[in-house]
């Protein structure tokens, strides 16, 4: 298909300048943007876009979701990760979800990014005790089908859970420890499955690839995350881990190894530019150091991040070191929506509140940046997408600037962080092609599959209610090891204000 979008606002977000819009038209043809200026002609035979009053700009990028907790938007507020996990990761697993709903699962999140802008997921995707590659298909057509562009994994751990916690094995009574399983994953057997993925799943529709992915460095033995390390470069994709998202996990490093996780990663040989590492809020200077000298990228989760209580990452500190960033929304039932126009004006918000600084806070055009070619980096896209570059693939956006968000206009890059929330998209490209068009999905009937989710998932979450009532019984335990780890003085703090005085609630009896 060839479209031609005629005098429009663009904001190609490539290089230096690329945060400063003008007026221009684009050509797409065969998929890929054609050609970018003020005076191209529309070719014949081509659709052309009246770009008058319009933005057009680079689809987002949602550097770090998880597929998996989809059907719990908001199903929980007020809990800590560590506990928060017992009700969304079991420890004690019930059934595994069916494949009709595994799909529907997947596809519900993909539409609700695509409405809201995203052209790009990075979906670290869970789905324990095994690795199946029948299952993983299943995602990964859900995606095609949605028409987005998407990177997913089948994120694994090879430990048992209470051995990836400090003090699990001292709270948590030896009855309910012999309870939890040990990982039945190998460092063997996931290195054949992830091969088997790559030969037979990887690149499906030029859209959807596969990435290798350790849970977290305290959840896997460094055998299988220098295994994934390795695999990793050898196939050019990233390695997507989870690294200091909590005080608790910050106390980990030193209780596991005498050591931050960072410090870790970087003595057993795994930090480097293809490493992509959700959250990294508590980390050092130190840490950051090594980030910054080994070009990793970080996810920034920002909204997840103040839902879970977990802190505010240094955002301006990983930039000035060189570290690139992205943005995600994490799961959403720690985050609750797709949207990344929300995550774009958290993040405007949020640093305000860590330096009176003024000059210290990440401006809306650096944020600009990490919603579009920062995140195309998270997933080592950024050569195929995340700006309006010839060449690149056509994945961009085409907003209304007529309408509330846009009255009266100032500066474009404010608005799209501070005044937008997706309710100005027109239109949306993935690979030339509109899949969004007047606010509607053309790829799949999105009323039938709402009322699909909406008659059968709610006797699946019935199912899901008797496996939280299971793993209940774990909250005091797991609220004494948060407790005992925040109230630590670790020589940084990553919250606002003082230590809490804890008030000793929801502590065990026993």
């Amino acid at each position: 298909m060839t479209i031609f979008i005629r005098n429009a606002t663009l904001l190609t977000l490539e290089g230096e300048g690329g945060t400063e819009p003008f007026v221009g038209s684009l050509l797409v043809r065969d998929g890929r943007i054609a050609a970018i200026g003020p005076d191209l002609v529309p070719p014949e035979g081509a659709r052309v876009i009246d770009g008058r009053d319009r933005l057009v700009m680079p689809g987002l990028v949602n550097s770090h979701l998880h597929s998996g907790e989809t059907f719990f938007k908001g199903r929980y507020e007020h809990m800590p990760l560590e506990i928060w996990m017992l009700y969304a990761y079991p420890i004690l697993m019930g059934p595994r979800i069916p494949e009709r709903l595994l799909y529907l699962r997947t596809l519900l999140g993909a539409m609700e990014s695509l409405k809201n802008g995203v052209t790009t997921m990075v979906d670290d995707w869970f789905d324990p005790p095994t690795q199946e590659l029948d299952r993983l298909a299943t995602v990964f057509t859900a995606y095609e089908h949605a028409g987005i562009r998407a990177t997913v994994s089948n994120c694994v751990m090879d430990k048992n859970v209470l051995d990836t916690l400090p003090f699990a094995r001292e709270l948590v009574p030896p009855g309910l420890q012999a309870e939890v399983e040990d990982s039945s994953v190998t460092v063997d057997g996931y290195m054949d499955y992830c091969k088997a993925v790559f030969d037979s799943l990887h690149g499906r529709a030029g859209r959807v690839n596969f990435m290798v992915s350790a849970s977290a460095p305290q959840r896997v033995t460094v055998e299988f995350m220098q295994a994934c390390s390795e695999l990793a470069v050898a196939r050019g994709v990233p390695l997507h881990t989870h690294i200091l998202e909590t005080k608790t996990q910050a106390v980990t490093g030193q209780e596991f190894y005498g050591k931050t996780l960072i410090r870790h990663m970087h003595n057993i040989g795994v930090l480097h530019p293809g490493v992509t590492i959700a959250h990294s809020i508590w980390v050092t200077d130190d840490d950051i150091a090594l980030m910054g000298a080994a070009d990793v990228s970080v996810a920034h989760n920002c909204i997840s991040n103040q839902k879970l209580g977990a802190g505010v990452a240094p955002v301006r500190r990983l930039l000035d070191a060189g570290v690139n960033v992205g943005l995600g929304t994490d799961g959403l039932c720690s985050n609750d929506t797709a949207r990344i126009f929300d995550v774009m004006r958290a993040a405007g918000l949020i640093h305000g509140i860590a330096t009176p600084d003024h000059g210290r806070l990440v401006s809306s055009r650096e944020i600009l940046k990490a919603a579009t070619i920062g995140g195309a980096r998270t997933a080592l896209r950024h050569r195929e997408t995340g700006s309006l570059t010839v060449g690149k693939a056509a994945d961009l956006l085409v907003l209304r600037m007529t309408g509330f968000n846009w009255t009266p206009l100032n500066d474009v890059c404010h608005h799209l962080v501070y005044c937008e929330n997706g309710s100005s998209i027109e239109t949306v490209l993935v690979a030339g092609e509109v899949v969004v068009e007047n606010g509607r999905l053309l790829t799949v009937d999105e009323d039938a599959i709402l009322a699909e989710v909406r008659e059968t998932v709610p006797a699946w979450l019935e199912q899901h209610r008797l496996v939280e009532d299971r793993n209940r019984v774990f909250e005091p335990f797991f609220a004494e090891m948060h407790r005992r780890a925040t109230i630590q003085d670790i020589g940084i703090n990553r919250y606002q204000g003082d230590l809490p005085l804890w008030t000793g609630q929801n502590r065990p009896t026993a």
